[in-house]
C-alpha cells in the first residue's frame, strides 16, 4: 500500500517529510506578510456569523483566528493588520466598541472580508432606522442632558442642509474636468497675480472654515484662470502662479477627500506635488506631504506614510527654523506623524514626533502656514487624536478638561469634537459623546455633516445609549446615520 503523499493547502507541492504543517515553507512565509483570501464559505461558519452581528471587532478578530485550522496566534493576525500582539489582545478583550471608520475598513481589508459583512458601511443593516425610532413610543421627548455644556463652544453656525451637500456633489466632475484640461485651459481673462492670490486665499478659507458649497461654486472657474496665468506669464510670475495653483489644488482636496472621493483626492495631491516644485518654494512641498497622508489613510498603508512624512522632514532646512514658516512646516510635519505612529499602535514613537513638535511651536505662534493650521491648539488637537487612537483614558480625560479657542479655524475645531465624541464613545461615556457631536456640528456643520465617523459614533449611540433623546434623534437624521 501507497504512502499518502501530503500537499500544501495553497500551491499544491508536495510537502517535505518532516514538514508537520499544511503549507510548504515557501507558502507559510508569505502567509505571515499578509492574510489569506479564504473561500466564500469560511465567512458562512455560525461563530463568524455571530461575531459579525455583534458589531464587535474584538469579536470578529477572535472568531476568525479561530475559524482557521491551524488556529491563528495573535501574533500572526497582528502582523497582517500592521498592529502589535498587546493591541490584538487588547482589542479582543475589551468590551468598548471600536468606532474609528477608517480603522475599521482598514483592517477588514486587510483579512479580506466580504463587503457585505462590514456593518459599519451598511452590511448587516439595523432592524429600526431612524425615522421608525422616531415612531417609536419608548422615545424620551426631553434631553437627557444639556446640549450646551460649560466647555462647547458657543458660535452658532448655520447648519448645513441636504442642498450642500448636493451642490458639492454636482461640482465633482466640473472640478475633474478642470484638472483634465490643466495643460491645455479654455480661453478666458486672465486677473492680475493680485488678485488671484486674494482669491486663492478666499477659497482656503471656505476650506479652512469648512463651508464646502461656497468652495466648490468657485473653484473650478478659478483653477482654470491659474492654469491659463502659469502658461501666460513669465518666469518669475508663473512660480508665484505655480505656488496659487498649488493651494487652490489643496482647497480642492479638501473638499474631494472629505466627501470621500479617494481617487481624485489622490490626483489632486498628485498635481500638487508638481506644481510645489514648479513654485521652487522651499516650504510648499511640506505642505504636500502634510495633505498626501490622506491618500495612505485611504489604503491603509501606514508605513509609507510614515516614511514619506520622515523625508518630508529631513528635507526642511533646519537652519531656519527659528523663522515661524519653517518651524510650523516642521511642526506640523510631525503632528501628522504622530498621528500615522498612534494608529499604527507604535506609542513610543508617537510621543516622541508630539515631542518634537511641541519644540517647534516655540517659533510659531498658532496661525496658519502655507494653508496648515499650526501651534500650541493645533497640536493640542493633535494629541488628542493620538490619545483617541491609543485609546488612552488619561490623554482623553486630558484632552476633555480643554476647549479649542474661537480663533482656529472651524474645521480644525470640529476635528476636535469628533475625535473626542469617538473617545468618549469607545470609554462607554454616551452622554459626553453626543454632547461633543452636538459641538462638533455648531463648530463646523458641512464638515461634521459628511464626516464619516460621525455617522458611526451616531449609528452606535443609536443602538446603545439609554436613553434616546429627541436631540440624539435630530441629529442622527440630519447626519443620515442609522
Amino acid at each position: 500500500m501507497g504512502t499518502f503523499k501530503r500537499r500544501c493547502r495553497t500551491c499544491d507541492t508536495l510537502l517535505a517529510s518532516d514538514n508537520r504543517g499544511i503549507q510548504c515553507g515557501k507558502c507559510a512565509a508569505a502567509s505571515t506578510l499578509s492574510a489569506p483570501a479564504l473561500p466564500r464559505e469560511f465567512w458562512t461558519q455560525p461563530a463568524l456569523r455571530e461575531a459579525f452581528e455583534s458589531r464587535s471587532i474584538g469579536e470578529v478578530f477572535r472568531a476568525y483566528r479561530k475559524a482557521q485550522n491551524p488556529t491563528v496566534s495573535q501574533t500572526t493576525l497582528a502582523a497582517w493588520l500592521d498592529l502589535t500582539q498587546g493591541r490584538v489582545s487588547e482589542i479582543e478583550r475589551t468590551r468598548r466598541p471600536v468606532t474609528d471608520l477608517e480603522r475599521l475598513e482598514r483592517w477588514c481589508n486587510a483579512l479580506h472580508v466580504p463587503h457585505h459583512l462590514r456593518w459599519f458601511n451598511g452590511g448587516v443593516r439595523e432592524v429600526h432606522d431612524v425615522q421608525e425610532l422616531y415612531a417609536s413610543r419608548t422615545v424620551d421627548p426631553s434631553p437627557a442632558f444639556s446640549t450646551q455644556p460649560t466647555w462647547a463652544p458657543v458660535d452658532q453656525g448655520s447648519t448645513a442642509g441636504p442642498q450642500e451637500l448636493d451642490i458639492v456633489h454636482v461640482a465633482i466632475p466640473r472640478l475633474r474636468r478642470a484638472l483634465d484640461i490643466l495643460d491645455l485651459p479654455d480661453d478666458g481673462p486672465t486677473r492680475s497675480l493680485a488678485e488671484l492670490r486674494a482669491d486663492v486665499a478666499l477659497m482656503n478659507e471656505h476650506r479652512l472654515e469648512a463651508r464646502y458649497g461656497e468652495l466648490v461654486r468657485h473653484l473650478p472657474g478659478l483653477i482654470g484662470e491659474l492654469a491659463r496665468a502659469r502658461q501666460l506669464l513669465a518666469a518669475d510670475d508663473r512660480r508665484q502662479a505655480a505656488s496659487l495653483l498649488t493651494l487652490a489644488l489643496r482647497a480642492a482636496d479638501g473638499v474631494a477627500y472629505k466627501y470621500r472621493y479617494f481617487d481624485l483626492s489622490a490626483r489632486l495631491i498628485d498635481l500638487m506635488r508638481t506644481t510645489a516644485q514648479e513654485s521652487e518654494d522651499p516650504l510648499l512641498p511640506a505642505a504636500v506631504s502634510y495633505v498626501r497622508t490622506e491618500t495612505f489613510f485611504a489604503s491603509g498603508d501606514l508605513h509609507a506614510a510614515a516614511r514619506a512624512l520622515d523625508l518630508a522632514a529631513d528635507q526642511i532646512p533646519t537652519r531656519n527654523l527659528k523663522q515661524a514658516p519653517t518651524a510650523a512646516a516642521f511642526g506640523a510635519l510631525h503632528m501628522r506623524a504622530a498621528v500615522v505612529a498612534a494608529r499604527a499602535g507604535k506609542a513610543d514613537i508617537a510621543a516622541d514626533h508630539l515631542l518634537t513638535a511641541r519644540y517647534a511651536i516655540h517659533a510659531a505662534p498658532e496661525g496658519v502656514y502655507h494653508g496648515t493650521a499650526f501651534g500650541p491648539a493645533s497640536l493640542r488637537i493633535h494629541e488628542l487624536a493620538v490619545a483617541a487612537e491609543l485609546r488612552d483614558p488619561a490623554g482623553i480625560q486630558r484632552a476633555a478638561t480643554w476647549q479649542p479657542p474661537r480663533e482656529l479655524p472651524a474645521e480644525r475645531r470640529s476635528h476636535y469634537y469628533i475625535d473626542l465624541a469617538r473617545a468618549q464613545l469607545d470609554l462607554g461615556h454616551h452622554e459626553d459623546a453626543y454632547v461633543c457631536l452636538q459641538a462638533a456640528r455648531q463648530a463646523a456643520p458641512e464638515h461634521t455633516r459628511a464626516h464619516p465617523q460621525v455617522r458611526q459614533a451616531l449609528s452606535v449611540l443609536l443602538r446603545t445609549h439609554p436613553s434616546l433623546s429627541t436631540g440624539l434623534l435630530d441629529l442622527a437624521a440630519w447626519a443620515g446615520a442609522r
